[in-house]
C-alpha cells in the first residue's frame, strides 16, 4: 500500500504539481512516492551569499559587497523596515542569482524596486501569488495523471507510445521559465527561505500566515536544469512500470513434490500482494505453513536475482522456486535469471540524483535532502530513533507471545505476523465473498465512500463533500492514492480490482489508500491557507492511512469484540514497527553504501544488499528468530521505485499509535477534521498541536511492556 504507496511533507511536494508528479506529498503511493526524492532534491537551499565561481559555465552568486549595497538602498527606501528579514530576503535571493539574470547594478535595482515593505500590500501579494500557484501545481498535476493513467490504471494493453508519455514531465522548464522572468527571484526576495531548525525555533511563534510566508519561501531553493528534471521523469516512469508488471503467477508455483498449492488464477504482485498472501495463510492450518514458506522461496530468489526471468509476469510455465527449475509441460527448460534487472533499476535513480547534487552544496546527497528536507529530519536522527526501537527488550518478549500463538518456532516470514488482527482468524475466502460481492467494480466502492465516512462517525454534510472529492480508478499495480493540488479537483484512490470483483486483500490496501485521500482532501480543502496545505511529511498520511485500514473490518460490519483488542491492538502496531524498521535502516544503510561506492555495477549492488540485509537481519532479528543470514527485509519494492519512502511508514506507525491513543479519549471523526487541517508544519510542532506530545518511541515501548503483562 502506499504509501507508499505515496503518498507526503515539505513545502518542495507542492512541486509535485509543477513537474508534473503528485503535489499535494501524500501519495504517497507505491507507484509514485519515487518522485518524493528528487523534488527534494530539486529544492534545497543554496548557500545564502557565495563567493562568484564558475559551473557549468555560468557565474554562480552574488559578491557580498552587492548584498550589502542592495540592503542599504532597500532600508533608505523603505526607513522602519524589517532589518532581518530584508538582509535574509536579499541573501537569498542572491544565492540563486546568476551571471545570465544580470550585473550586480541590476540585482540592486531589481532588489529595490521588488521589495514589498508594507505588511498589507505583502499579505495581497502572498494571496495572489498562492492562487497563481494553486492553479499551476493543480492544472500540472491534472496533467501528470493524464500522461500516466494508461500505464497506471486498467484500461487495456499497455502501448509502446504510453511509458514514453508517463515518463514526460509537463512542467520541467516551468521552474526556469520563473527564473528567466524574475517571479522567482520576487518570491525569495520577499518571502525568504528558513531552514528546518530555524523553523523549529520559530514554529510555537508563527501564526498560519506566518507559516504561509514560510512555506512560499521553500518554493525556490535552487536551480536545477530541465533536462535533469525531464530526466529523474523518465526514470521515475521505468520505474513504476518494472513494478507494477513484476507479478508471480502464483498458480503456476511447484513446491518440493512439485505439487501446485494456490488456486490456478491467482497472480500476485511483488512484493505487497506476494506479503499480504503470507499474512493471509495464518489462517489456514491446513497447508499455510507450506505455503508462506514457498513464497518466501519467491521472495529470496527476486532478492538475489536468480528468479527465472521467463516467469517474471507469465503464466505459460512452472516454476519450483525451491529447486529454481522451469518446466513447459512438464519438461525441463533452460530459464537465464533476470540478471540484476532490480539493482539496475536502482541504479539508476542514483545516477540521477548525482547529477542533482552538484546543485546541492549545502545537502549534497540525496540523503540529507530526502531526511533533512524531505522529512524534516535529520538521517542520524531516525536511524537513531530506529535502532534504539530494534534493540527493545519488549522484541523478544513480544515474540515468545507469538510463538506460543503460532505453536512453532519463528520462521523469517513472521515479521508479517498477522495474528493480533481480528481478520487473522477468518477465512479470507470469505472474507473475499463479501467484499467481492460488495464491490464488483470501481464504480461500486466510489458510491460506497460516502456511507463508509458516516459509518466513522463523520456528519452527514461533510461525508458527502469527502466523498465527491475522491475517484477511485482500477489500477494496473497494488494500489496508490495521489492528492489533488487544487480545490477544484478531485483526489485519485487506485486499487487492483480483478473481474471477479475486488478480493480481501484489494479492499484492504483500498481503505488504507481512502484514509490517504481523507487525509489529502481535509488538508487541501481546509487549511488557512494554501501554502500550507498538506502534512509535515508523508509519514503524516501514512499514519491517518494506517487509522482507516485497522478499520476495514468495522466498514464492513464486522465487530470485534474481543475483550483483550485494545492489547492486541498495541502488539500489532508494536510487531509492525519492528518490520518496517529494519526495512527502513536496509534501505538507509544501502543509500550511504551507494554513496560510498559511486561507480557500482548493479551486481555490486545486489552482493552489496544482500550483505547489509543479512548484516541488520544477524543484529536485530537472528537474536529472536533463531536463524541468521535471512535476506528477506531486501524484498521491498519501495527500494525500486520509492527511494528513500520506507522510513515514513516506520514514522507513520509511531505516529499512528500516538493517534489511536489520542482517539480514545476524543471523538474521532472531528478529530481527525482538526488535526488534519493543521497544515504544514514541523513534525514536532504538528504532533504536539495534535495530540499534546512530541514524536518518540516512549508511549508505544510504555504500551507494549503493559501489553505484554496483560497477555501474560
Amino acid at each position: 500500500m502506499s504509501y507508499h504507496p505515496a503518498k507526503h511533507h515539505s513545502i518542495n511536494l507542492l512541486f509535485f504539481g509543477i513537474l508534473g508528479f503528485q503535489s499535494n506529498n501524500k501519495k504517497l503511493t507505491y507507484d509514485m512516492i519515487k518522485n518524493f526524492i528528487f523534488i527534494l532534491a530539486c529544492f534545497v537551499m543554496i548557500p545564502a551569499c557565495q563567493k562568484t565561481e564558475k559551473k557549468q559555465g555560468a557565474l554562480v552568486g552574488i559578491s557580498e559587497a552587492t548584498v550589502f549595497a542592495a540592503i542599504k538602498a532597500i532600508s533608505e527606501k523603505n526607513p522602519g523596515s524589517d532589518a532581518a528579514l530584508t538582509e535574509k530576503g536579499v541573501k537569498h535571493a542572491a544565492s540563486l542569482w546568476r551571471d545570465a539574470d544580470g550585473t550586480a547594478e541590476e540585482f540592486i535595482t531589481f532588489c529595490t524596486e521588488n521589495f514589498i515593505a508594507d505588511p498589507a500590500k505583502k499579505e495581497a501579494t502572498f494571496t495572489r501569488f498562492s492562487e497563481y500557484f494553486e492553479s499551476l501545481y493543480g492544472h500540472f498535476n491534472k496533467l501528470a495523471l493524464d500522461m500516466q493513467e494508461n500505464v497506471q490504471l486498467q484500461k487495456g494493453e499497455v502501448l509502446p507510445i504510453d511509458p514514453l508519455f508517463a515518463g514526460y514531465n509537463p512542467g520541467a522548464h516551468l521552474m526556469n521559465d520563473f527564473y528567466g522572468n524574475k517571479i522567482a527571484f520576487i518570491v525569495a526576495l520577499n518571502f525568504p527561505y528558513y531552514s528546518t531548525e530555524e523553523k523549529n525555533q520559530l514554529a510555537s511563534e508563527w501564526s498560519p500566515l506566518e507559516w504561509g510566508f514560510a512555506r512560499m519561501g521553500d518554493v525556490f531553493n535552487s536551480r536545477v536544469p530541465s533536462e535533469l528534471v525531464q530526466q529523474e521523469s523518465k526514470v521515475s516512469a521505468e520505474g513504476d512500470a518494472y513494478i507494477a508488471d513484476y507479478n508471480i503467477y502464483m498458480g503456476n508455483l511447484l513446491n518440493k513434490d512439485n505439487q501446485k498449492l494456490f488456486p490456478a488464477d491467482m497472480v500476485l504482485l511483488s512484493h505487497w500482494n506476494l506479503r499480504d498472501e503470507i499474512k493471509a495463510n495464518y489462517s489456514n492450518k491446513e497447508v499455510g505453513y507450506e505455503k508462506q514458506g514457498l513464497i518466501y522461496q519467491v521472495m529470496q530468489r527476486i532478492i538475489d536475482q536468480s528468479i527465472p526471468k521467463v516467469v517474471i509476469n507469465s503464466g505459460n510455465q512452472d516454476w519450483n522456486p525451491i529447486t529454481n527449475e522451469v518446466l513447459v509441460t512438464g519438461a525441463k527448460t533452460e530459464s537465464p535469471a533476470e540478471t540484476d534487472g532490480r539493482y539496475q533499476q536502482i541504479l539508476n535513480n542514483f545516477h540521477v540524483f548525482q547529477a542533482v547534487d552538484e546543485f546541492s552544496p549545502t545537502m549534497p546527497t540525496a540523503i540529507q535532502r530526502a531526511f533533512s528536507a524531505g522529512m524534516q529530519v535529520p538521517q542520524p536522527e531516525v536511524e537513531k530513533l530506529f535502532t534504539e526501537f530494534l534493540a527493545s527488550p519488549q522484541i523478544k518478549e513480544v515474540a515468545e507471545i507469538i510463538k506460543k500463538r503460532l505453536g512453532r518456532d519463528l520462521a523469517p516470514w513472521d515479521i508479517w505476523y498477522d495474528g493480533f488482527k481480528a481478520r487473522s482468524s477468518i477465512n479470507e475466502e470469505m472474507l473475499n465473498s463479501i467484499t467481492e460481492k460488495k464491490y464488483p467494480n470501481a464504480l461500486a466502492l466510489e458510491a460506497d465512500l460516502g456511507n463508509l465516512l458516516l459509518k466513522l462517525g463523520f456528519t452527514k454534510e461533510k461525508s458527502e463533500f469527502l466523498a465527491s472529492r475522491i475517484a477511485v480508478d482500477p489500477a494496473r499495480g497494488s494500489g496508490h492514492a495521489w492528492g489533488a493540488s487544487m480545490k477544484a479537483e478531485k483526489a485519485h484512490l487506485r486499487t487492483r480490482i480483478p473481474a471477479t470483483g475486488m478480493n480481501y486483500k484489494g479492499y484492504n490496501i483500498a481503505i488504507h489508500e481512502f484514509g490517504h485521500n481523507v487525509e489529502q482532501t481535509i488538508s487541501l480543502n481546509d487549511v488557512p491557507n494554501y501554502m500550507i496545505n498538506g502534512v509535515p511529511n508523508t509519514a503524516f498520511t501514512e499514519a491517518l492511512a494506517f487509522v482507516f485500514q485497522e478499520r476495514d473490518l468495522f466498514l464492513l460490519n464486522m465487530k470485534d469484540t474481543n475483550p483483550e483488542k485494545e492489547t492486541l491492538k498495541t502488539l500489532d502496531i508494536f510487531w509492525s514497527l519492528y518490520e518496517i524498521m529494519g526495512v527502513s535502516v536496509v534501505d538507509m544503510k544501502m543509500w550511504q553504501w551507494l554513496y560510498a561506492n559511486p561507480k557500482a555495477t548493479a551486481a555490486e549492488l545486489r552482493d552489496a544488499v544482500l550483505t547489509i540485509t543479512k548484516d541488520i537481519w544477524n543484529t536485530y532479528y537472528a537474536p529472536v528468530f533463531g536463524m541468521k543470514d535471512q535476506p528477506i527485509l531486501g524484498i521491498y519494492s519501495h527500494m525500486i521505485n520509492s527511494p528513500m519512502y520506507l522510513p515514513n511508514y516506520a514514522f507513520g506507525h509511531l505516529i499512528h499509535f500516538q493517534l489511536e491513543e489520542h482517539f480514545k479519549t476524543h471523538e474521532f471523526a472531528p478529530e481527525v477534521l482538526r488535526i488534519f487541517a493543521l497544515g504544514q508544519l514541523t513534525p514536532n510542532e504538528w504532533m504536539k498541536q495534535a495530540v499534546g506530545k512530541p514524536l518518540s518511541n516512549e508511549a508505544i515501548l510504555k504500551a507494549t511492556e503493559e501489553a505484554v503483562a496483560k497477555m501474560k
